[in-house]
């Protein structure tokens, strides 16, 4: 029986897919976990306790659905809103900002916003400006007066696109208002006046149509030319644009030319509305709708609200469509170096030269990977990349430019870790504060209501996922510069409830409520749930929330704080033990762990395989004190069984501080 040292010295792997459990022979596996739940990888390699959520507000059970929207007007005005069927809740610094527009109420009314449309509602911020858009809904444009005073209503847009969706076409000859013999053009390039003629003088009623029979309309002209209506100027005179040239500038027979009807909006009630949107370098751009879902609008050049392509100069209106051999339904577009686009079935830039301007002229998608975007996700930012849920919802990749190919390349970031991916619904980044280094990923699983959390550091190449858990199931998640919310759905005295929650570093319990100097506190939102109380640092006995008042009393009053909520436990299980011997592996072969060394930070409880790690010191005065934290080894001695793993579990169960750094462990190999 060989006696074997082994020793982990950081987690910065985080938790590794099961179907890597037998890739010893990757670098990664000796940093990973097996399990990592309810605990953060630290970017220096440790394992803590997540933070505990703070309660922040009840919606009741009347909504199921939910869009969190952060809005940062500012460093000092930021806010959240909170999407729900017909309204818009305003938060600031986590508190809900009541009496709207003096309205008295504490929401923001968007009747627009059915429940149907929350799921893949779609946003884009500039400043004060906030629009929102779903291929069912007329764009929304929220706007922020004050705090408590904002304005919202349908995006009024100057100019909308035509499009062909269905053709006719009247010949000249057929026009029989008003006799004519032709049609006299006042050039063949650019901007034309055509007119009608007879005998004898101007025709009176030739185009004796509404205006807006002839508006955005073609006139189609033999052997060539292509007019674009652009307005009526008279029953006899039309103002256009040759989108091709005409022959010469002789006049137009009857017989030679027609008008091509059938373009109307682009975008309507019928036709559908944009799906996405991006303000970039000076436009707002528009991407797909339901009638047509792989075209990109542009606005002119600082006249956000108007798309009218005019007559193709540099600073008027941009449209293009995606031709590829399937169909790429646009869902997504973020303005970086490039415009990017995301689409169902690939990833595409418009394409633009060094230092120069988008202009209809070089208005050109450009294809770079063919992997897809999840609809209803969120895009974000992050170091310079573009962070996306792979259609099939299987994949987390970051799209970004790569000086070295001079193009845009898709790599995942969860291939490690994919396992922690159950249909993601939501995604938001918590970027580095100046207190923590690491960026910090959440991803929302609609299959199971947990969250893959990504910590990453990119200078040294961290990306550690985890996965958080908590009494009930996550629904959505975004981020209010450096706080992180999140939506969650709990079953309370047998009723689903949704409660707005926000992560708090200082909290070790959920739907927490907090204070100081209380003997006593309210917590009516876990009517009849089972809730931990730690005062002053003291933890005390569980206690169950009691029918109406619903008061939770303490043991002693809190002379300075007081936390009480919801418990969650934490795992973190090593991967199998393959101690690197000359005489090959130990897969399968049976084991007994001796000793474990645990090297902990700041902890107060740990169990190790099963057995409390004791960490109260006996003394003078330590009834009713808190469990001082401790930092250095604790070790653990007789630990019973045998196991053809190896594995170390460190568990949790009460909600205290834990971090752990490294583990060593001696263990007997064989029979």
């Amino acid at each position: 029986m060989a006696r074997i040292v082994q020793f982990q010295t950081n987690f910065s792997v985080g938790e590794l897919d099961p179907l890597l459990r037998a890739r010893t022979d990757l670098q990664q596996y000796q940093n990973a976990l097996e399990t990592a739940e309810n605990v953060t990888i630290q970017p220096q390699g440790g394992a803590s306790r997540r933070a505990g959520l703070k309660f922040i507000h009840d919606f009741g059970s009347s909504f199921t659905s939910f869009k969190m929207i952060p809005f940062e007007f500012s460093v000092d005005d930021s806010y959240l809103l909170v999407v729900v069927t017909g309204r818009i809740y305003v938060f600031k610094n986590g508190t809900l900002q009541t009496n709207i527009n003096s309205s008295g109420n504490d929401f923001i009314a968007v009747a627009a916003i059915t429940s149907a449309m929350i799921d893949e509602l779609n946003f884009t911020q500039a400043v004060d400006t906030l629009i929102l858009l779903h291929e069912d809904l007329e764009p929304q444009r929220l706007l922020r007066n004050t705090d408590t005073s904002w304005t919202v209503g349908a995006l009024a847009l100057t100019h909308v696109p035509y499009y062909a969706f269905t053709i006719s076409t009247v010949a000249g000859s057929s026009i029989t208002t008003d006799s004519f013999n032709n049609l006299a053009v006042s050039g063949n390039t650019g901007n034309i006046t055509v007119s009608a003629e007879k005998s004898g003088g101007t025709s009176s009623a030739a185009f004796d149509q509404s205006d807006s029979y002839y508006e955005n309309q073609y006139l189609n002209i033999t052997p060539f030319g292509r007019l674009r209506i652009i307005r009526k100027v008279s029953t006899s005179k039309l103002e256009c644009f040759a989108e091709v040239p005409l022959f010469d500038n002789s006049d137009i027979a009857k017989a030679d030319f027609e008008i091509e009807r059938g373009y109307e909006d682009v975008w309507s009630n019928t036709r559908g509305w944009p799906r996405s949107a991006a303000f970039h370098e000076g436009r707002l751009y528009f991407g797909g709708s339901k009638s047509r879902p792989n075209t990109i609008w542009g606005s002119k050049v600082i006249d956000y609200f108007n798309f009218d392509v005019g007559t193709g100069l540099d600073d008027e209106g941009v449209e293009a469509t995606i031709n590829t051999n399937q169909l790429n339904v646009i869902v997504n577009l973020n303005p970086g170096q490039d415009l990017q686009i995301f689409s169902t079935g690939g990833e595409f830039i418009v394409a633009q030269g060094a230092n120069e301007p988008v202009t209809p002229a070089n208005f050109l998608v450009k294809p770079q990977s063919r992997l897809g975007s999840k609809p209803g996700v969120p895009i974000e930012d992050l170091a310079g990349a573009t962070i996306i849920v792979q259609r099939q919802g299987k994949s987390l990749i970051s799209f970004q430019f790569r000086d070295s190919t001079a193009s845009y390349g898709s790599q995942p970031l969860s291939v490690l870790s994919s396992h922690l991916l159950n249909n993601p619904t939501d995604l938001s980044i918590r970027r580095a504060t100046s207190t923590d280094e690491t960026d910090r990923l959440f991803l929302v699983n609609g299959g199971d209501g947990s969250m893959a959390v990504y910590s990453i550091l990119q200078a040294q190449n961290v990306i550690a996922p985890s996965k958080f858990t908590t009494d009930g199931q996550f629904v959505a998640v975004a981020n209010e510069l450096s706080e992180t919310f999140v939506i969650v759905k709990r079953t309370v005295n047998s009723n689903t409830v949704y409660y707005l929650e926000q992560f708090d570093e200082s909290l070790t319990v959920d739907s927490a409520k907090t204070g100081a100097g209380a003997s006593s506190v309210t917590m009516a939102h876990l009517n009849g749930k089972e809730v931990q109380i730690i005062r002053d640092g003291v933890l005390e006995a569980k206690q169950t929330v009691p029918a109406s008042p619903h008061t939770v009393s303490f043991a002693t009053a809190a002379s300075s704080s007081h936390q009480v909520g919801l418990n969650y436990d934490i795992t973190i299980k090593t991967m199998p033990a393959e101690p690197r011997l000359p005489q090959g592996t130990v897969q399968g072969i049976n084991k007994r762990i001796i000793q474990v060394d645990a090297i902990v930070h700041k902890t107060q409880n740990m169990s190790i395989n099963g057995k409390l790690v004791p960490f109260r010191q006996f003394g003078t005065g330590v009834l009713g004190q808190p469990v001082q934290e401790f930092t250095g080894t604790k070790t653990v001695h007789g630990l019973l069984g045998f196991s053809n793993t190896g594995q170390i579990t460190i568990t949790q169960s009460v909600p205290l501080k834990m971090t752990v750094l490294g583990i060593e462990y001696r263990m007997s190999v064989g029979n």
